[in-house]
């Protein structure tokens, strides 16, 4: 089965991506493995960091509506969870 390696954060020069691999390490959201796959294309890791920090953290989708994308995407997975 083909794996996407892992960015090592020590191979990013740009200290705003090392610190989103970095919070996420931290924090376990977003994923750590997923940053650290999304870190092979910067800008999506740039991008897709700034609005997952606009509606999860930030608080600009209420909790209710995160809730629902939730089970949304865990229905779509077939994740049993």
């Amino acid at each position: 089965m083909p794996r996407i390696s892992y960015v090592d954060p020590a191979a990013i020069d740009d200290d705003e991506l090392r610190g989103y691999l970095e919070d996420a390490r931290l924090h376990g959201t977003p994923r750590p493995e997923s940053q650290a796959v999304r870190a092979h294309q910067p800008e999506v890791l740039r991008h897709f960091t700034r609005t997952w920090n606009a509606v999860f953290k930030q608080g600009i989708v209420d909790n209710r509506t995160k809730e629902l994308c939730r089970v949304y995407v865990s229905r779509l997975v077939d994740c049993h969870y």
